[in-house]
């Protein structure tokens, strides 16, 4: 290819032809010849005639530019220009296409897949073997590298991995491949400790070209909540311009909806690497946040999970009058506000009324004896509602005689009688030391000082209970800790004092891990590497590449030592885990890190996607030259006298109707796409490109459109197929989407629009009509394409339809959703975890949102398809069997809509009793 700058030709020869030109000036210039002047005397009889129709006598030079131009044009355009020509890539032999695969590749991973299939492309055309590696999902075995054809059905299917690769995995790796290959590297733009060594093992094996794209990776750090404010840092790589960005904080709303709570603007200025913001909410808001993110990354690091570090607890004290104020070191209250006011929300009242009207989380009552009825009775129902009660013991408790006949519910064991004198029960020669908490113990893990020591305490009543009540004591095996549940909280005592009168206890660290323990605080910081060994941890909720969060309930419990080791991969996901201590989110961002881009040696050709597209210019000469001469058409009949007045002005209508088609229709097919959208509930599929995929969508909505009609109150109209790039989708509740192998990858404005869309109310089903060959093998094309058409979707968390959803029962009762195929799952939104059966109702009590998507392969269109005159398209099954399912098909769409258009009312519990009279029916 023959380049002139930006601009090359694929046919270069042809561009000889503008040597022609100065003679195609001169012709121009000779046509038509110069009059010869004759003199003759009777001419002077034609003086003051006019003459209508007049020639020049030579073409103007305006004209003759023109039509050199127009030459021009078609010459190059026949020459076969082309903007921005890429260098085509050399080499015969193996290439293996190297990608990061990291979470810092998620942000622009589209261009990412996009490039992987120019290089397929390429070495099928040049008959190349190819292997295709992520280097975060390493091949257990050799490396294969097959015909570019089977690596082009798997790249849709390549996702980021929320981590980095391992070192270890890579050196067996390196060890297993073969001698001489070609690589192409995917860097996701970091300077990782791997990939000095990588880049030499690869080098050393043939020719190694890196590719990395302009965007910049940013990640954020774990929120830190410092004297009830939030701070928040956020990173990113060096070298860049001044950037304003926007972080959100979601959670749960009080419905349990999934809701942006707050957001906050911060900037980083030109050239630094942070950029910090501080946000300040209210506890019962701060609270519900469950993660942070950067608005508009998409991946791992631009979201920074929340956990009880963020999430402090309210903590209600009954203070009354102590009698020495003066001397703070003595009062029972001084240790108790020095270790919950860093973190927890302290409430201090002398009236129990006064500290529930608050709807604190905690109680503490410091040797408090006597409580009226009206306060037992509140506190016991504050229990009851999943409150915790903790008591101090002192000496008002010990010389009452609450709880020593019988056990007070406001207490977790019976106490036994006896007065605090030296040599009594409660008293010893020497301090005792406490024994060292049991695995089944809240405080197990704990580290015990050899400087706490309890010198006095309240004694418990032997009791058949006091065992599993008992979980903490000291060396002799008096308890010194006791807990009962009720209800849905519990009752704790510590069995000294809350100052250091009785014990040590309170001047130690110990006293304030023990009440974190006891959840009557939440821990400022992440534990230690030495308190996560022995512990064991489940996670709840854990991140994909791109950051979204994906419920890990399922997965298999994590060892605190592999929490301790930090090392993120396939065992080890970002996340939030729980064990009996609390919960602990484990983020890619902290507040320490460095995210330092990558520095590749002089020998490695390093491609950027600053580079310009490349660009076809055929077409845009080849209607620049017609154009021209068009133009040049209407300039010579106008000198020649032929185009005056009115055919002048049809003449160049035309030619701008000629040139500018499209712009013609574009309002008024929006405008006619609106009316017929919102004058009847519409039904609308997306347009595929395949036509008989498209004519069965519609005809398929088409005989639902009809069934609603006869068996409801809705009245559908015609249906539409939209176009996601071109057609505005607000319009319409519903879009089925049929998907097929060759389904188009929609556009970042139209995955905009789609998102909106789904943000918005509305509902895509999603179906891959492959439900009779996905029972025979693990997926399928359409399944893969659907993964990679979904992914960029902001698509809540699914589940198969549980027996309880209300699409089983919003119109007819159905426990099965069949279309041309069955026994296959259908999946909605996941429920709300902690959506709860009421007692003696049939379902659970859900919110009263849409699901946003429904995906499935039945191949419902088929079996609700119908011609013009009614009658089905498509036969089902055999005989009457087949009808039957055509009718649970219909009836499954009566439902479908009516949800669409309804929501969850069905789950009202007026409905109930018609439901359990029909259900027993």
């Amino acid at each position: 290819m023959f380049t002139l700058g930006p601009l090359g030709f694929a046919t270069p020869s042809l561009l000889l032809a503008l040597v022609a030109l100065p003679l195609l000036w001169w012709l121009l210039r000779a046509v038509p010849p110069a009059p010869v002047i004759r003199r003759f005397p009777g001419v002077a009889l034609l003086i003051g005639l006019k003459d209508e129709t007049t020639e020049t006598d030579k073409t103007p030079w305006w004209l003759l530019v023109l039509r050199a131009l127009a030459v021009a044009a078609l010459i190059f355009g026949f020459s076969g220009p082309v903007l921005n020509p890429q260098a085509a890539r050399d080499g015969t032999g193996p290439l293996l296409i190297v990608m990061d695969a990291s979470w810092a590749s998620a942000a622009d991973w589209q261009r990412r897949q996009t490039r992987v299939e120019d290089l397929l492309s390429e070495a099928q055309r040049a008959s190349r073997p190819v292997a295709v590696v992520a280097l975060t999902d390493l091949p257990s075995g050799e490396t294969a590298f097959r015909a570019a054809e089977y690596w082009a059905e798997r790249v849709p299917g390549l996702a980021p991995a929320p981590f980095t690769a391992n070192q270890a995995q890579l050196d067996a790796w390196l060890d297993r491949l073969p001698d001489a290959f070609d690589t192409y590297w995917l860097s996701d733009g970091l300077a990782h400790d791997y990939r000095d060594g990588l880049t030499d093992a690869l080098q050393s094996r043939g020719v190694l070209t890196a590719f990395e794209t302009s965007r910049p990776v940013v990640a954020l750090a774990p929120p830190e909540l410092r004297e009830g404010v939030i701070h928040l840092t956020a990173h990113r790589t060096e070298g860049l311009p001044e950037r304003e960005i926007e972080i959100t904080a979601s959670g749960r709303d009080p419905a349990g909806v999934e809701r942006v709570l707050a957001s906050a603007a911060t900037r980083f200025d030109a050239d630094a690497t942070q950029a910090t913001m501080e946000l300040t909410l209210q506890p019962e808001l701060r609270n519900r946040i469950t993660r942070f993110q950067i608005n508009g990354e998409r991946s791992a690091g631009a979201v920074a999970l929340a956990d009880d570090a963020l999430q402090r607890r309210k903590v209600a004290l009954l203070a009354g009058r102590d009698g020495r104020e003066g001397l703070d070191l003595l009062s029972p209250f001084f240790y108790l506000r020095q270790a919950l006011e860093p973190v927890a929300e302290l409430i201090e009242s002398p009236s129990v009324d006064d500290l529930l009207l608050t709807s604190p989380d905690v109680l503490i009552l410091v040797d408090v004896a006597q409580l009226g009825e009206l306060e037992t009775a509140q506190i016991l129902d504050f229990v009851n509602d999943g409150g915790l009660l903790l008591r101090f013991a002192g000496p008002r408790l010990a010389a009452s005689d609450v709880a020593r006949a019988e056990e007070d519910p406001l207490l977790p064991v019976r106490l036994r009688i006896g007065g605090r004198t030296v040599g009594g029960a409660m008293s010893w020669g020497e301090p005792r030391r406490l024994r060292e908490f049991s695995q089944e113990s809240p405080f197990a893990g704990l580290s015990i000082p050899q400087e706490v020591t309890i010198s006095a305490q309240v004694l418990a009543q032997p009791d058949p209970a006091l065992g599993e009540r008992t979980i903490a004591s000291l060396a002799d095996g008096t308890p010194l800790v006791t807990r009962k549940f009720s209800g849905d909280g519990q009752v704790a005592l510590i069995h000294t004092t809350a100052n250091a009168e009785w014990s040590t206890l309170p001047l130690s660290g110990l006293f304030v891990d023990m009440l974190e323990r006891l959840a009557v605080s939440t821990r400022p910081t992440a534990p230690t590497r030495d308190a996560l060994i022995g512990t064991q941890w489940q996670p709840e909720r854990v991140l994909d590449g791109f950051g979204q969060v994906i419920d890990a309930s399922a997965n298999p419990v994590v060892p605190g030592e592999v929490l301790a080791e930090g090392q993120y991969g396939p065992d080890l996901l970002p996340g939030v885990y729980r064990s009996a201590v609390g919960s602990l989110a484990l983020n890619i961002g902290q507040a320490d890190m460095t995210l330092s881009t990558s520095d590749w040696p002089a020998t490695v050709q390093v491609e950027r996607d600053t580079q310009r597209e490349e660009r076809d210019l055929t077409a845009f000469f080849l209607t620049l030259g017609l154009g021209a001469l068009m133009i040049d058409i209407l300039a010579a009949l106008w000198i020649s006298g032929r185009l005056r007045g009115a055919t002048a002005i049809l003449a160049l209508v035309a030619l701008g109707l000629h040139g500018t088609p499209a712009q013609a229709d574009d309002a008024p097919g929006d405008d006619r796409l609106a009316l017929q959208a919102t004058s009847d509930m519409v039904l609308a599929h997306v347009l595929t490109g395949d036509a008989r995929v498209d004519d069965m969508a519609r005809a398929g909505l088409l005989g639902l459109g009809r069934t609603l009609f006869s068996r409801t109150s809705v009245e559908p109209g015609a249906p539409i197929g939209v176009d996601l790039e071109a057609d505005e989708l607000t319009f319409f509740p519903f879009l089925y989407w049929p998907i097929t192998e060759e389904s188009a990858i929609p556009s970042d404005a139209a995955y905009s629009k789609l998102n909106r869309y789904l943000r918005g109310g509305g509902m895509i089903m999603f179906d891959t009509r492959d439900a009779e060959l996905a029972g025979l093998t693990r997926t399928t094309p359409e399944a893969r394409r659907l993964q990679a058409i979904a992914r960029p979707l902001d698509i809540p968390p699914l589940e198969p339809v549980p027996e309880d959803h209300v699409l089983t029962r919003t119109f007819y009762l159905l426990q099965e959703f069949p279309g041309r195929f069955s026994g296959r799952d259908v999946w909605v939104e996941a429920s709300p975890a902690d959506a709860e059966r009421a007692d003696g109702m049939p379902f659970r009590n859900l919110n009263d949102g849409v699901t946003p998507v429904i995906i499935g392969g039945h191949d419902w269109a088929s079996a609700w398809a119908v011609d013009d005159a009614g009658n089905p398209l498509v036969r089902l099954g055999m005989g009457v069997t087949g009808e039957q399912q055509r009718e649970m098909a219909y009836r499954f769409g009566v439902n479908l809509i009516t949800h669409v258009l309804t929501g969850n009312y069905k789950s009202d519990q007026v409905h109930v009793p018609a439901l359990l009279e029909r259900i027993g029916q």
